[in-house]
């Protein structure tokens, strides 16, 4: 099966600023790949250019099948995304608020949809109290509801449990895994999490300074680092430490075995 994403020789400059610096990725369908590095790697930037939010430099964008530069219209009704950095409306309620996605989305029977994602993500009381009004935690829930309102293919999340307790963000992690097992949607996280991305993600693409600078799955990683964590992998690539092998964007995402360039 062609690639969820597809990514070749991808370069976005602001300025004399190079943001993403030539990085080439795909994402297989079915799996969980995270994108990972300090702030300033370069995953905001490489998030909104999957959404079409920003043009590149240079390089190909291939999302679903469909070129993002010029047919993205054609495949964003089967992708959403979900960060807790980015507001709802203040004064809309909860349901007003997913509704107008609902609706943006040409979903079907809306009331029965918001039910089923009230009920999954334990909003049946937060569902007339205007958004404004939540904590930081209810509104992580509330955001992860419009990223799966129209059922994506692709699901795009930037640190899906951010603000949320232990309890509610292992059970937040439960719900993303069986959506996957579900509908064989595909996920692509950037997360600080590392103990959540060794236990969501097949696939790990490791970033710094705009480029991508190592990945293979998280195991696969901690081994080639001769560490104990994923998150000692992480400090090492952020500080320039380490040996693991120099990414030559080469290799398949095959089982667990890393994401394909």
């Amino acid at each position: 099966m062609p690639s969820v994403i597809d990514i070749r020789s991808l370069t976005k400059r602001f300025d004399d600023v190079a943001a993403i610096d030539g990085i080439d990725f795909t994402v297989e369908p079915g799996s969980i790949t995270a994108l990972l590095g300090a702030n300033g790697a370069g995953k905001t930037t490489t998030i909104a250019i999957l959404l079409g939010l920003l043009l590149p430099t240079s390089g190909s964008v291939r999302v679903l099948g469909e070129d993002m530069l010029r047919h993205r219209y054609r495949v964003l009704g089967r992708m959403n995304f979900s960060s807790p950095y980015f507001d709802l409306p203040q004064r809309l309620t909860v349901r007003q608020n997913l509704s107008v996605y609902a609706r943006l989305y040409g979903v079907g029977d809306i009331a029965g949809r918001l039910s089923e994602l009230a009920r999954d993500l334990d909003l049946v009381d937060l569902m007339e109290r205007p958004f404004r009004g939540l904590s930081a935690g209810q509104k992580t829930r509330v955001m992860i509801a419009k990223s799966l309102v129209n059922r994506p293919d692709l699901l795009l999340l930037d640190e899906p449990t951010a603000s949320l307790d232990p309890d509610s963000a292992d059970w937040i992690r439960g719900y993303l895994e069986r959506y996957r097992q579900e509908t064989g949607a595909s996920i692509l996280l950037a997360s600080h999490n590392m103990a959540e991305v060794e236990r969501l993600c097949d696939a790990v693409l490791m970033m710094r300074a705009g480029k991508i600078t190592d990945r293979g799955a998280p195991q696969e990683l901690i081994e080639r680092y001769g560490r104990d964590t994923l998150e000692e992998v992480f400090l090492d690539i952020a500080r320039g430490k380490g040996q693991g092998a120099p990414d030559k964007g080469q290799g398949t995402h095959d089982k667990g075995r890393g994401a394909a360039a």
